[in-house]
């Protein structure tokens, strides 16, 4: 019986017994968060894609519009005395800051007859800040603006109709 007494009191103790903690809790003094407001980007188109008067013949071509302006026919196409253009962009905002261009992977221009349509591909972009050709500019740090033309290559079924062709396309900026 002394036995089951002393283990009823070791089953008792152990049950009653805790064990006790300090609290702990550790303060910072001062937790700061931050940020910066960018100005707005802004984007203004001031000269369109124009490919120029080109003819054609009973083989297919390509006429690229080089960044620079220049522009080189093969295949079936041939130069017509006219003026080409760049598409040309400004650019303004954040002094400083790097800027990303987005263009599309294809134009379709169109004379209003599907089958007709066209496409310009191999669009590429040239900034003023970079000068050469690429999608990332530099927004100046004195004046807050730059530039950027576009040029892309242009292809041509054999035998295409005489007429005006357009097309619209998207042209996008974006912050680093």
């Amino acid at each position: 019986m002394k036995k089951s007494i002393i283990i009823i009191a070791a089953i008792l103790m152990a049950g009653f017994s805790t064990k006790v903690m300090a609290q702990n809790t550790k303060t910072v003094a001062a937790t700061v968060a931050t940020t910066q407001i960018l100005a707005p980007l802004g984007l203004t188109q001031t000269s369109i894609l124009n490919f120029g008067k080109l003819t054609t013949s009973a083989s297919s071509g390509s006429c690229e519009l080089t960044t620079a302006g220049a522009r080189n026919v093969s295949g079936g196409l041939f130069n017509y005395p006219s003026s080409p253009t760049n598409a040309a962009y400004n650019v303004t905002g954040e002094k400083n800051k790097a800027y990303t261009i987005t263009l599309p992977t294809t134009i379709t221009v169109s004379n209003g007859t599907p089958l007709q349509d066209m496409t310009i591909s191999a669009l590429t972009a040239r900034c003023l800040s970079t000068a050469a050709d690429g999608i990332v500019g530099t927004i100046d740090a004195t004046s807050g603006t730059d530039s950027f033309k576009v040029g892309g290559t242009l292809t041509v079924a054999a035998n295409q109709p005489a007429a005006v062709y357009t097309g619209s396309f998207d042209v996008t900026v974006a912050y680093n």
